[in-house]
């Protein structure tokens, strides 16, 4: 059996009808209806993934999602009923991998769970995993701790803004489209909008940025997408 799934959804139908195709496809499912009871669950015995309804009875699937992601790198599947875009950009900016909108098909949540997986396996590259530092050392991204310091003090990012930030400062001083920072920093069979990339700039920038509305990192490249301008220490 692989690792296990989290499936957070309080809907006795939809839970079991999740189980049964995660099950049927290998994996090792565990369900939890309220919110509180999925926090306390990922803390113990971290998923390799969770599924996660953002209508729940006792706390918001965000605040659930939001304090998963502080046990580490889990990827999160957020399932709802929202479909409107900004709704599900709102939860890409707080850390979501992925939306599945109900109604859905049982098996296209198995090939999302799976496609998620593969994202995070293969996000290993030797820039990721290496440690660069810019303008005299005094911004460092480490992939390998997967943290980034600004004169010498941690900067709290989210997974996927971490990702994008190394697909910029891997290329510094190259514009990268939103669509090559999305499959960068998200896989090809991400299935986001472009506008998630403006809205996870802006926390970034919110956060590495002395003032943001006048970036010295990341500046806009109008009509193409973004760019790194710290200089890379030798």
């Amino acid at each position: 059996m692989k690792s296990n799934v989290l499936v957070v959804e309080d809907d006795s139908k939809i839970a079991r009808i999740v189980r049964v195709y995660l099950e049927q496809a290998g994996y090792k499912v565990t369900v939890a209806e309220k919110g509180r009871d999925a926090v306390d669950l990922a803390s113990r015995d971290l998923p390799i993934v969770v599924i996660l309804d953002l209508m729940l009875p006792d706390i918001s699937g965000d605040k659930v999602l939001q304090e998963i992601k502080t046990f580490g790198d889990i990827p999160v599947i957020m399932l709802t009923a929202k479909s409107a875009p900004e709704e599900r950009i709102a939860g890409f900016a707080l850390g979501a991998d992925d939306y599945i909108v109900k109604p859905f098909n049982p098996r296209e949540m198995v090939y999302r769970v799976k496609a998620v997986l593969k994202r995070m396996s293969t996000q290993g590259s030797p820039e990721a995993l290496s440690r660069m530092s810019f303008n005299k050392r005094s911004f460092c991204i480490d992939g390998q701790k997967y943290e980034v310091t600004k004169s010498g003090v941690p900067l709290d990012l989210t997974p996927g803004e971490f990702r994008i930030l190394v697909a910029l400062a891997s290329a510094p001083h190259c514009v990268m489209t939103r669509e090559k920072l999305i499959e960068s920093a998200f896989g090809c069979q991400f299935e986001g909008y472009d506008r998630t990339i403006d809205v996870h700039i802006k926390n970034i920038r919110q956060k590495i940025e002395d003032n943001p509305r006048n970036p010295a990192f990341i500046i806009t490249v109008h009509g193409v997408g973004y760019k790194f301008i710290a200089e890379r220490d030798v």
